[in-house]
């Protein structure tokens, strides 16, 4: 078939240059004008094979993203993922920012090219589920719930030791950051007021058990100044099992990006570099951070998109030193009971049912009524007398 039609050509040419007419032509070809001309034009002497067909292919791509640039998003990917980084598109984006590469592709085209060399695989996580029912917090909306941790020492380039309290809202991965020289409950205090001042003040706050935090064991029911700062505004403080940090994933995956890509990017010499960097890194990443989760959005976008109306704390009034012990409010401690069969509360044991053996429950401090109730599930299962000191 293709040879019939490649000699059709050839005769078609042929016809043309003896003189025949070119409607004679195309009429005894079933062809038209346009195809005989092409051919006409297309025949050459010097070109044995001028009736061939040429490749459709642009002989240039002006749209396609440069050999060179591609191969640079291949190496930055694979060199984040042998040091066990973060390796997605995002997280190569803001590599290669900071390695001024130019042009400097968008996201969706990192995001093509790591599909086309079949780099889209994800890293398997450190930890495995152990299948007992784990009480989880609601992160449909902007400030259901607030994740938290303290993270450090870290150290300046000089010898200033720093910490660096950082928070992010579960439903729209808004971080935000405070850095002090100390982990005080003062510095700590400060620290979440001045987040809840750009944030807003959440629903829960999801925590450790850092004596910053809950308190110590030496006064184990005394309410620590973290705790009464967040019932004076209505906030529910959670506190995740002893050692299982990955209870509060949200924040452990976002530390991570914070040691990659600010600690370890930023050279900061003094404390106000180190403060004027804190807030430039937050927000760069509520600004620019796109995550899967959001639709690709942006946190401050999915803010935007969710029209929700956050709650602030009052912009004349600052946290005082020693706060006065709330009269209402609840707190909530997440256990795992395991064979014993105690509850243990700062050092406190309380002995329960045989029926929580290896289940996790969430001893909840009701501070008006002064008592501590024991949920499994949303069932109530078991009661104590808690006074407050």
């Amino acid at each position: 078939m293709d040879d019939d039609i490649k000699k059709c050509r050839v005769l078609a040419v042929q016809r043309f240059t003896a003189g025949e007419k070119p409607e004679s032509i195309c009429a005894s070809l079933g062809k038209s004008k346009f195809w005989l001309y092409k051919w006409v034009k297309r025949h050459s002497e010097n070109d044995p094979l001028w009736f061939e067909d040429h490749s459709r292919k642009p002989q240039s791509t002006p749209h396609r993203t440069p050999v060179e640039i591609e191969e640079i998003v291949k190496f930055v990917r694979l060199s984040l993922y042998n040091k066990n980084l973060f390796c997605g598109a995002q997280a190569i984006l803001w590599e290669l920012e900071d390695l001024r590469v130019s042009p400097l592709p968008s996201l969706r085209t990192i995001n093509r090219i790591l599909k086309r060399n079949d780099l889209t695989h994800r890293r398997t996580g450190n930890y495995e589920p152990k299948g007992t029912p784990y009480p989880k917090l609601p992160a449909l909306l902007p400030n259901q719930t607030h994740q938290m941790d303290m993270v450090g020492p870290c150290y300046l380039t000089g010898p200033i030791r720093f910490y660096g309290l950082n928070v992010i809202d579960a439903a729209t991965a808004r971080c935000g950051l405070h850095a002090s020289l100390s982990k005080s409950g003062q510095d700590v205090l400060d620290g979440t007021w001045a987040i809840w001042s750009r944030l807003g003040i959440p629903d829960n706050l999801q925590v450790d058990n850092a004596m910053s935090f809950l308190g110590s064991p030496k006064y184990p029911r005394a309410l620590s100044q973290f705790v009464r700062l967040c019932l004076h505004h209505d906030v529910e403080a959670w506190f995740i099992p002893m050692a299982e940090p990955w209870r509060n994933g949200y924040i452990e995956q976002f530390n991570d990006h914070y040691q990659q890509k600010f600690l370890g990017k930023v050279i900061m010499s003094s404390v106000d570099e180190l403060h004027s960097g804190t807030m430039t890194f937050e927000q760069r990443h509520n600004s620019s951070y796109r995550y899967s989760k959001l639709g690709g959005k942006t946190p401050l976008k999915a803010l935007s998109a969710s029209k929700a109306t956050l709650r602030f704390p009052d912009p004349g009034s600052k946290t005082q030193q020693r706060l006065e012990k709330p009269e209402t409010g609840r707190y909530h401690l997440v256990r795992l009971i395991r064979s014993d069969l105690k509850l243990n509360i700062l050092g406190e044991l309380f002995p329960v049912p045989p029926e929580l053996k290896l289940e996790y429950v969430v001893a909840t401090i009701d501070v008006k009524e002064q008592k501590l109730k024991l949920y499994l599930g949303k069932a109530q299962v078991d009661e104590f007398d808690y006074k407050i000191r």
